[in-house]
């Protein structure tokens, strides 16, 4: 959103694009940081409901909501989800920083998906 908005504002200059500086090496990091990187713009339209299962090294539940451009993130799980991901902490943090491929992970059963796949695709999107 930032940088549509600069490209607009500012036609003339040179947009540079910089780190989120989030710290991806936990998972309450990740949850935390979600609401920072959480882009409005690309959630427009998205109603969906994660519930997120993460086991081993840091285990931790949590639902994050995407409603009408908004982003809420609870510290347990709560409501009817779209979309449960159980995963092991670690590979999933890997998976953030692009250290292990989703697929892998899969197959392996150290990320599990109950619900449709393309909704994971569609919680990337809104925090690009």
């Amino acid at each position: 959103d930032a940088e549509e908005f600069v490209t607009r504002r500012f036609p003339h200059k040179k947009v540079k694009r910089i780190g989120h500086g989030l710290s991806l090496s936990t998972i309450e990091g990740f949850l935390r940081g979600l609401r920072t990187v959480f882009q409005p713009g690309k959630a427009k339209g998205v109603s969906t409901r994660y519930h997120f299962y993460f086991t081993g090294a840091e285990t931790r539940q949590a639902t994050v909501l995407i409603d009408k451009e908004r982003v809420k993130i609870i510290d347990s799980i709560e409501g009817e989800a779209d979309l449960k991901i159980t995963a092991d902490s670690q590979t999933w943090l890997k998976f953030l920083v692009n250290k292990q491929t989703l697929p892998m992970a899969l197959i392996t059963r150290k990320i599990r998906l109950t619900g449709p796949p393309k909704l994971l695709i569609q919680f990337g999107k809104c925090f690009v």
